[in-house]
């Protein structure tokens, strides 16, 4: 929206031109998110804790948690919103991955919703059923893979690409390109959602591989960065950085909230809808196993979850004291703030590692 109206004005005044410039519009979009979710944050919170919209607690799980319960949750809508205002008024409209990344966030956060609003208001411990919640992942997911293939104007743009190996690409096909993109999109949003186990466990890490998707979507966009990094030129990609902006803004705002001790928790209608964002723009950027480096922490807690079920199920014993893994090192001894800054910190080597595939190829 703003875009236009700049644009407009920029055919008499020349400074407003400046909004053309994607750079720009990406900081603006990351302080935007950043305002508005510290603006209705504090109202938000109230709303919820008025309306006893609060967390249960696993029985099972660290003594220390049992505080929590009753903190309020779903504060995931208000990353949503700042996320959605924030992209209609600074990204351009006119682009079709930009509509495609926001749909897709917005259809797995009402997913989270719907599965919260279960268990938090009508106490309904299993909220929506697990074949229900994949069945609709699953739609969405696949509707995106679809999609983009059918939308690829290059074959570079169905590829998949090796990180630091240059010529090591390969083609995929039409059956394979929408299953990497199902698995991504519908891992990811999963994987993230384990992570949200602790006070500001997941919010971070997503904030700093979103900052970094927002530098490949810029140069994927870019004819000229592209050609000299090597990587596919995907015309249109690089207003996913508004995009990304948004998520890295309204993530930091929310952290202000939910940094321990917690004032809200993000829910599944934050965690869903989040790593479905990620997974989205990584698959359009063709950035997929690039993504599975920078989201280490997430494929690591999710693997934690798989590996204890399938021991458990076959042998009747557990490989951790808990999962997700970051209840395994709480089990340790571990204090929850050791556990998540550590987690932070990883994640922060991480999304270099990634970064430098850029350059190191």
């Amino acid at each position: 929206m703003l875009l236009s109206l700049t644009q407009w004005l920029a055919q008499d005044i020349r400074f407003f031109s400046v909004f053309n410039y994607i750079t720009l519009r990406t900081v603006l979009s990351a302080m935007t998110a950043l305002l508005i979710s510290f603006m209705i944050g504090p109202l938000m919170i109230r709303k919820l804790t008025a309306y006893k919209i609060g967390q249960s607690v696993r029985n099972d799980g660290p003594q220390t948690h049992l505080v929590k319960a009753g903190t309020p949750t779903m504060g995931g809508a208000l990353i949503l919103a700042s996320i959605a205002i924030t992209t209609l008024l600074w990204g351009d409209l006119h682009n079709h991955y930009v509509w495609l990344v926001l749909l897709t966030t917005l259809g797995f956060g009402v997913i989270g919703w719907v599965d919260d609003y279960r268990k938090v208001v009508h106490r309904n411990p299993k909220g929506l059923s697990a074949r229900a919640k994949m069945g609709w992942q699953s739609i969405i997911a696949l509707a995106v893979g679809i999609y983009l293939w059918n939308t690829a104007s290059l074959p570079a743009h169905t590829e998949l690409i090796v990180p630091f190996l240059k010529l090591l690409v390969f083609p995929l096909p039409v059956f394979l390109f929408i299953a990497l993109a199902y698995f991504v999109i519908v891992g990811t949003s999963n994987a993230v959602n384990l992570t949200d186990g602790l006070d500001g466990l997941a919010i971070m890490p997503t904030v700093l591989v979103s900052g970094a998707l927002a530098i490949f979507a810029y140069v994927a966009g870019n004819a000229v960065f592209a050609k000299y990094l090597g990587i596919p030129y995907i015309p249109g990609a690089g207003e996913l950085a508004i995009f990304c902006g948004a998520i890295a803004g309204a993530g930091l705002a929310f952290l202000w909230f939910n940094a321990y001790p917690a004032e809200v928790f993000m829910g599944d209608v934050g965690a869903l809808a989040l790593g479905a964002a990620l997974g989205t723009v990584a698959v359009i950027v063709r950035q997929e196993l690039v993504l599975f480096i920078m989201g280490g922490v997430f494929v690591v807690e999710a693997v934690s979850v798989m590996i204890q079920v399938t021991s458990f199920k076959l042998t009747g014993k557990r490989v951790f004291r808990m999962a997700p893994l970051h209840h395994h090192y709480e089990l340790k001894g571990w204090k929850e703030t050791q556990v998540v800054v550590r987690f932070w910190i990883i994640t922060m080597l991480l999304v270099l590692v990634g970064l430098a595939t850029l350059k190191l190829r």
